[in-house]
């Protein structure tokens, strides 16, 4: 049951994934692997982990078309619409190349450049996400990525999910590998025979592929080190209970390790909302992990008024923010730190997740307070443009000088005052 606990003991001490040095040597072990054998110890692994023998780790262009034919119309059909959604949404977030010119003449710019290769990797086996293909690869490409390689464990069959595949074909993405684990971060940050090195790898994964991003980071980009999913529900005696008690579990059934929050102002709502959990679980096919999740970091914390839970949410700082008060938009300002708003009745977090267009690559872990969801601005890279007039340079050269000398660098104050002396 959840339990209703002080605000003292909210922001309790979450475990660290990616910090258990037993998996650190697993995965320093992996990597070194795949950088000395390559191919050779990417198949040997897929049998070790993944149990199935493969005679190649390239999905054949058969495999696609398998895929279309196997998976259902109305799956199809959704999956299209969520591709235009998340595409329309991420096209607005598309910055553009800039120049400007003083009227002594200096130019100055800033090119805005995507990164050539990208490595894509969803998680797989015995589960199946098309929206991990769609909201990772689907930045990229608005950004102008040309080059994107997917990599995702295989099932038991040796086969991959039907929806995953088709997913990524609808998306133009052709380069698609069977592995899976830390072994396919290693092998993207590293390259072997068949699979190239990319410039950036994105994807969520386990706490092996969390390890395994942060190992490889330098050798090539990361995007983040997702910890275990979280929700914050804020709402007072205006919210529907059985609602939240729903999203609550929607995020419970996710992970053991998953944080699930209700903060209100409302006594008569938290016991609604206990009660209401209580008798949802029962019905839910993956129960066992969403009752984990909710004994281990499930929770009610009253707050005596709107601005202390508004600052109990703040402090929080969670993945997901569901917001479920009267007149929520004369509050919205006050919000300081989420990965994602969701507002309303009907805006449960599910929409995000699956269909209405924004990302679900979120920061978790409170890394909210300082970095943001996965977007278009991931993906490209910004360069500066400086082309100096010979006026600027006569007015401001002594002033460059005097810096540099002041910090000891008579070099580069040297290429000024050259240039102030012809």
């Amino acid at each position: 049951m959840l339990k209703i606990v002080p605000r003292r003991e909210l922001v309790a001490a979450r475990p660290n994934v990616s910090a258990n040095p037993e998996r650190r040597e697993t995965v320093l072990h992996i990597i070194e692997e795949v950088k000395r054998e390559g191919d050779a110890a990417l198949l040997r692994m897929t049998q070790q982990f993944d149990k199935v023998v493969l005679p190649q780790l390239a999905v054949r262009e058969e495999e696609i078309e398998e895929a279309y034919r196997a998976i259902a119309p109305d799956v199809l059909e959704t999956i299209r619409d969520a591709i235009r959604n998340i595409r329309g949404y991420h096209e607005r977030q598309l910055r553009q190349s800039w120049m400007t010119t003083s009227e002594s003449g200096t130019i100055l710019g800033q090119l805005v450049l995507p990164i050539e290769r990208v490595g894509l990797y969803v998680p797989g086996g015995t589960a199946a996400y098309p929206t991990s293909v769609m909201m990772n690869a689907i930045p990229a490409l608005v950004a102008g990525v040309k080059e994107i390689a997917m990599t995702t464990p295989p099932r038991k069959d040796g086969r991959l999910n039907a929806a995953v595949l088709v997913a990524a074909a609808e998306l133009g993405i052709r380069e698609v590998y069977k592995v899976g684990g830390a072994q396919a971060i290693a092998a993207l940050a590293y390259g072997t025979e068949t699979i190239r090195k990319v410039d950036k790898i994105t994807g969520p994964g386990n706490a092996f592929v969390a390890i395994a991003k942060r190992e490889v980071f330098g050798q090539a980009a990361i995007d983040m080190i997702a910890g275990p999913s979280e929700v914050v529900v804020l709402a007072d005696e205006t919210a529907n209970p059985a609602y939240i008690a729903a999203d609550l579990l929607a995020q419970a059934e996710h992970d053991p390790l998953a944080s699930v929050t209700l903060v209100t102002t409302s006594a008569e709502l938290a016991e609604g909302v206990q009660r209401l959990a209580a008798e949802q679980m029962e019905a839910l096919e993956r129960r066992d992990i969403a009752a984990k999740a909710v004994e281990n970091f499930g929770a009610i914390c009253l707050a005596g008024d709107l601005d202390e839970a508004i600052d109990i949410v703040n402090e929080l700082a969670t993945e997901h923010l569901e917001i479920q008060i009267r007149d929520p938009f004369a509050h919205l300002g006050k919000i300081k730190h989420a990965g994602a708003i969701f507002i309303g009745d009907d805006s449960p977090v599910a929409i995000g997740d699956y269909f209405v267009g924004t990302n679900h690559v979120l920061p978790t872990g409170r890394t909210a307070r300082f970095s943001s969801g996965l977007s278009v601005d991931d993906f490209v890279k910004k360069t500066s443009v400086v082309r100096y007039s010979r006026q600027d340079m006569l007015a401001n050269g002594r002033k460059i000088s005097a810096l540099a000398r002041f910090e000891g660098l008579q070099a580069h104050a040297r290429s000024v005052e050259l240039r102030l002396e012809t």
